[in-house]
């Protein structure tokens, strides 16, 4: 009897996330309000995988095996005992609303969903707590820096941590409810990771490091006990300014931004562009946007208070 038995199936959502968030760099992450949506079914045919791509990046993602999901599932599996497609076939669809290349976490998302997926049909259909922390684990060692993945595991905000390369550690701060992100994101541009990564020299300033520990503290308590604090909070001097060059139309309108008071910052390695504002000042924020024209999409997601869920499955159970 195959260890997956056909007609098991399996539905989720990850959502976005933004990272960095000024001075946390590569440690504070924030879940937004963008979902992914994954389905997986195994079938009947040994050996069989089919990869089926909606939204976002479907006309030039891979439909096999070499797709980030469908590698991370197999990690999962793998984790599990299960060898890949042995006695069992797959169906996996992807149904991406995250822009991508733009700095909301998407890789993250994807890794997340994968391991997820994966898991899930180990147990039946199902995740545990327990589950989520492998998940978290696995995703923050497949990506190096777990500030995004943590929170789309999670939701809400995250401070991650990896005591080795092998440990990933998570705290889940609660966000103080009158923070509203608002996130700006430039049309024309895309910038992947490891671009902006590569600009970014290998050593920092002892006052500059200094300046920057102080302000990833405050960083912390202005998020959840005093947003007022957040313009302060969000001053960054360890990558921004040295990928300028990389994006100056974002660093344009984190200048402008901030300039009028509004905790501005490049979400994760960019272009996009995130604003960590209130309740009373969003529309502001949002008016100030629409005027820069059909340049930017002007998104106010919120933050959801979960991440990775389990929205249903069915059929049979190995």
């Amino acid at each position: 009897m195959p260890p997956l038995q056909p007609g098991l199936r399996v539905r989720i959502t990850v959502p976005a996330s933004t990272a960095n968030l000024g001075p946390g760099f590569d440690a504070v992450g924030l879940a937004l309000g963008m979902l992914d949506g994954y389905d997986v079914e195994v079938l009947p045919e040994p050996g069989h995988l089919e990869v089926a791509l909606e939204g976002e990046g479907a006309r030039r993602l891979p439909r096999d095996g070499s797709h980030l999901v469908a590698r991370r599932l197999r990690d999962a599996l793998g984790a599990c005992g299960i060898g890949w497609l042995e006695g069992y076939g797959l169906r996996l669809t992807c149904r991406n609303t995250i822009p991508m290349s733009a700095g909301l976490g998407s890789s993250a998302t994807a890794i997340v969903a994968g391991l997820g997926l994966g898991f899930a049909l180990a147990r039946g259909g199902d995740l545990t707590e327990a589950d989520l922390g492998l998940v978290n684990t696995h995703a923050g060692i497949a990506e190096g820096h777990p500030d995004n993945s943590s929170a789309s595991v999670f939701g809400g905000l995250t401070v991650s941590w990896m005591p080795s390369l092998l440990v990933v550690r998570t705290a889940r701060p609660v966000l103080h409810p009158d923070v509203v992100p608002v996130v700006l994101v430039p049309v024309d541009q895309r910038l992947d990771t490891a671009t902006a990564r590569a600009v970014l020299g290998p050593q920092v300033a002892r006052a500059e490091a200094v300046q920057q520990a102080g302000r990833a503290a405050l960083l912390v308590h202005a998020l959840t006990a005093e947003p007022a604090l957040l313009l302060d909070a969000t001053q960054d001097w360890l990558h921004q300014e040295q990928r300028r060059p990389a994006y100056p139309v974002t660093m344009g309108a984190v200048d402008t931004l901030r300039g009028l008071g509004h905790a501005a910052v490049v979400s994760g390695a960019g272009p996009t562009v995130l604003c960590l504002t209130t309740t009373e000042l969003a529309g502001a924020v949002v008016g100030e946007a629409r005027t820069w024209g059909r340049g930017w999409r002007v998104l106010t997601p919120g933050v959801p208070d979960v991440g990775l869920q389990v929205l249903g499955s069915g059929g049979a159970r190995g």
